[in-house]
This record gives structure tokens, C-alpha cells and sequence, in this order.
């Protein structure tokens, strides 16, 4: 879970400096409020209001954000205050409640500015600025592997070598065709006449993408993966026997790889369609449509269509689904055949990056468009 947080933190949570939460909290935050948005009517109603409903939903996640923040901060200091080291000494030579405020304070300060920073980056429209943090911050731990791997490079690896090149060539290639995937509904809309002037009659595309889910899904797994060997850390020291077996089972259990990484495939696949579910809403798109005038053709209006693309939707994640679950357990699956460790293709972090350089160009290019230059 720490390695996890320190990934989005750029390695911030390692070197424990101010932004050692990162923009996880914020992460976090969205995706609750997501979830919210489908159980809550208020909230459901607030995502429908435009612009003013959008406002009030971001606020929202950034109250959260630093709720979020507050208690992870105090997690961290409380086990700081915990910890010892080799010589047996204290890592916090003042613990106390004074020591605690001030990790709070701190890191949710430093989270707070970067949740600030994402936003402006945003409303420049040079790009998501939540996910140029996390791209940055997963960039720059890149020339420390390759340092690493350097130092300890041994002409008989070169084999590997190439082959792990040759991996990381083809996953990026694959990420891009699966970021970029898309079945275009064919949607027609009926002639209106209005006046002396008709509208209408046109024939476009409703594009329904195979990864709507993104890198949620993998999130989920994560954070559902961890969390029975972090419970069961806490009975090890449980003076019941009973106790103190059940939890080295559990953490047996989950430190077999195979286990680990059938169930880790499972979660992703699962909670890809889990959240597909929560996002997509085939109803609302087939109502609006109808309000519209458009209908695809050889389907009826209203049931019949919503029916249409949730069948559809369905067939397509299937990729997206599968695909998605190999990155997760690609890391795994290269390090036990190649024995490289300094560098890991962290199939998350291959996601986010592609996904980024690909989204910020077509914003990049969006805005050169506006303005008449050519373009990139």
C-alpha cells in the first residue's frame, strides 16, 4: 500500500518530504464522490445542474481531500512515533500530540497546494493537472531504476534485457490501441422544420470507448487486495494463538504469487465493469437522444436503445476488461521470468503515462485549432 502511495507521491512517501500523501487523497476523494453521485440523490441531481452542480460536486471532493489527508497524515505520524530504529532508538525523538498536529498540518497542507496546483494547470487547458502530477511524479523516478539497473548490469542479462525492452515496446503499443479504442454507434437524427428553416437530418456516431474506466479499476483491486494483510498485521502480536495463526495464514496466503496475482486479475476484471456501470448510463444517453431527435438506426427509441448500447457496452469492455487485468499482473509476471527488479514495468504506470501524453496532446491540439496555428 505504501509502495502504492509512493508511486502517485513522484517518491515523496519515501524520502517523507511535505507532499509525502501526493495527490492520492484527492484521487481518493474523486472516486467516493463518483460512487456517491449513483447511491445519494442530491448528488445525482447536483451532477445534472451544469455548470453551478459541477462547482458544488468539486467542492465537495476537495472537503474530502482534506479529510482524507487528516487522516492519513495522522496514521503516518502515529506509526512514526511507533517505529524504532536498528539501535533500538526512537525515529521520533519528541513524540507526542504536538509532533502529531504538525505532520497533519503539514502534509495536508502539501497536498492541499498540489490539489490547488492540478486544478490551475487544469483550467489552462494544457492538460488534466491531476494526471500531469502523477506523469511527472512517476517520470522522475525513472534515471534512479536506470541507475540502478546500470550499476548491477551483467553481460549475462543482456538477453533479458532485450527482452524486457521488447515487453515495455509492446505494452506501450497496447496501451495506446486500447486508451484509443472506440465502437462508433452510427446515430441518425430526423428532419424538423422549424419556420421556413429545417434542422436535423444528419448522420453521426456515438463512440463508446473500450477503457471507460480507465486506471480506476486497478485502484480498487489495490486497495481490496491489501487490506486482509494489513488486518491481519495488526493479530500477529494478539496474545490468542488462534488469532496469531489466522493472521500468518493470511499473510501466507497472500504472499503466494499465484494466489495473489489469480485474485489481483479477478478484482480488476470485476471492478472494470463494476465502474463502467457507475459512470456509463445507458438510459440517460437513450433519453437523450430521443429529447434530440436521434435514433440508431434499426433500433427503437427509449427501452429498445438503452438495451442496445448496455448489450453493446458490454461486449466491447470485455477487451478493455482483459486488458486491463494483464497490466496489472504484468509486473509480476516479468520480474519472477527476467529476475530484474531495479526495473519494473508497472503496468499502472505505463497506463498513466501513455494516457497522459496522449490526452494532452489532443488539448494541446485542440486549443492551437481554436486559435488558427498548425497544429503539433
Amino acid at each position: 500500500m505504501l509502495g502504492l502511495m509512493d508511486l502517485f507521491a513522484g517518491g515523496a512517501l519515501s524520502t517523507f518530504s511535505i507532499f509525502a500523501l501526493g495527490i492520492m487523497p484527492y484521487i481518493t476523494s474523486s472516486i467516493i464522490i463518483n460512487l456517491l453521485t449513483v447511491a445519494i440523490p442530491h448528488l445525482e441531481k447536483l451532477s445534472k445542474e451544469g455548470e453551478n452542480g459541477r462547482r458544488k460536486i468539486t467542492q465537495y471532493t476537495r472537503y474530502g481531500t482534506v479529510g482524507l489527508s487528516i487522516v492519513q497524515g495522522f496514521g503516518i505520524a502515529w506509526g512514526l512515533q511507533q517505529m524504532a530504529s536498528p539501535t533500538g532508538a526512537p525515529i521520533v525523538l519528541n513524540a507526542g500530540w504536538p509532533f502529531i498536529l504538525m505532520t497533519i498540518i503539514t502534509l495536508t497542507s502539501g497536498t492541499s497546494f498540489l490539489m490547488w496546483l492540478g486544478e490551475l494547470i487544469s483550467e489552462k487547458h494544457v492538460g488534466n493537472g491531476i494526471s500531469l502530477l502523477i506523469f511527472v511524479g512517476i517520470v522522475t523516478r525513472l534515471p534512479d531504476a536506470l541507475k540502478q539497473t546500470i550499476a548491477i548490469f551483467d553481460s549475462t542479462q543482456l538477453l533479458m534485457l532485450v527482452l524486457f525492452a521488447v515487453v515495455a515496446v509492446l505494452t506501450i503499443v497496447g496501451v495506446v490501441i486500447i486508451t484509443e479504442g472506440q465502437r462508433n454507434v452510427p446515430v441518425s437524427y430526423a428532419k424538423r422544420v422549424r419556420g421556413m428553416k429545417m434542422y436535423g437530418g444528419v448522420n453521426t456516431h456515438l463512440p463508446l470507448r473500450v477503457n471507460m474506466a480507465g486506471v480506476i479499476p486497478i485502484i480498487f483491486a489495490i486497495s481490496i487486495i491489501l487490506f486482509p494483510s494489513m488486518i491481519a498485521q495488526f493479530f500477529l502480536t494478539a496474545k490468542s494463538a488462534i488469532l496469531v495463526n489466522m493472521a500468518n495464514g493470511v499473510i501466507g496466503l497472500f504472499s503466494n504469487n499465484i494466489f495473489y496475482g489469480v485474485l489481483y486479475f479477478l478484482l480488476v476484471f470485476a471492478f472494470t465493469y463494476f465502474y463502467t456501470e457507475v459512470v456509463f448510463h445507458p438510459d440517460q444517453i437513450s433519453e437523450n437522444l430521443q429529447k434530440q431527435g436521434g435514433f440508431i438506426p434499426g433500433i427503437r427509441p427509449g427501452k429498445p436503445t438503452a438495451e442496445y448500447l448496455k448489450y453493446t457496452t458490454n461486449r466491447i469492455i470485455l477487451a478493455g476488461a482483459l486488458f486491463l487485468g494483464l497490466i496489472a499482473v504484468l509486473p509480476m509476471v516479468l520480474n519472477s521470468v527476467t529476475g530484474i527488479t531495479t526495473l519494473a514495468i508497472g503496468g499502472t504506470s505505463l497506463l498513466i503515462v501513455v494516457s497522459v501524453v496522449i490526452e494532452t496532446n489532443k488539448q494541446i491540439e485542440s486549443q492551437l485549432t481554436m486559435r488558427d496555428y498548425e497544429g503539433l
